[in-house]
């Protein structure tokens, strides 16, 4: 795919991968929409893009206020006349015991990570369909794949998008709309820091299975090609997690005997 002076639309931009995004399709000359709840964050992004006023906005919002997400969507699609490229990357991690974690820490990771990301997509597509071309990236996990302990939340979430955008993609296929589901392991990023704990408050630290991780740079470097390819599933992992994978597959009662041994702080 080509996206120069394409408009493209990234969520969770004010750190971590989608600030790596941002910087990556930057690069590339496309014009930026840049989303996320802190919009002094996203202005440092901005300028440290050295981005061009006129192809770079900033558009905050709350995925978790989802009464303001359609006419926050509205407003995106009118900035440059068009989203050609949505990045759903905004979202919230945990890190408690399901048994401990109330129910409105569990509501809010999946208003978040599914229902705002859902509801940003629907408001998108039917411009995207109307033009026949487009694409939806996903930041999903590997959490999408197999569970863990003190996850649970978050991993219902992560498979909740696998489970829609699989659907998505079938639907999409007659429009020539792409839909790429990015899967990342552990990646050195504040979202461990921002990580949600039982009662909703933040974990508040990076945990040493994040701290040896790679950062966002090198693991959207790692897998650019394969987004502008417009690849259908894209993993990046470490070996042993791959091997996880695997033995989803092959040996789910083998895994879980690994997992429940495994460290994931």
């Amino acid at each position: 795919m080509n996206y120069k002076n394409k408009t493209v639309w990234i969520t969770g931009a004010s750190s971590g991968i989608g600030e790596a995004f941002a910087k990556a399709f930057f690069k590339e000359d496309a014009k930026l929409i840049l989303s996320s709840r802190r919009e002094e964050e996203l202005q440092r992004v901005k300028q440290e893009l050295g981005a061009d006023h006129s192809n770079c906005y900033i558009l905050p919002l709350d995925l978790s206020n989802p009464e303001s997400l359609a006419s926050k969507a509205s407003e995106a699609l009118s900035i440059f006349g068009g989203i050609d490229v949505l990045v759903n990357n905004g979202g919230i991690s945990q890190r408690s015991l399901f048994a401990e974690t109330d129910m409105d820490t569990i509501r809010r990771l999946m208003e978040v990570n599914f229902f705002g990301t859902a509801e940003l997509t629907r408001a998108v597509l039917p411009s995207m369909m109307e033009r026949r071309s487009g694409q939806i990236i996903v930041t999903s996990s590997l959490a999408g794949k197999f569970g863990t302990k003190f996850r649970s939340g978050y991993a219902a979430s992560k498979h909740a998008l696998q489970g829609l955008f699989d659907c998505i993609r079938q639907e999409m296929y007659e429009y020539n709309i792409a839909v790429t589901i990015v899967c990342p392991g552990p990646i050195k990023t504040n979202i461990t820091k921002n990580s949600l704990t039982a009662d909703g408050s933040s974990f508040g630290k990076m945990g040493a299975l994040h701290q040896n991780a790679m950062n966002a740079d090198e693991m959207i470097s790692r897998i650019w090609s394969k987004v502008k390819a417009g690849k259908e599933e894209i993993y990046i992992s470490s070996p042993k997690e791959r091997f996880a994978l695997l033995l989803k597959r092959l040996s789910p009662a083998l895994l879980n005997k690994i997992l429940k041994n495994s460290k994931v702080t």
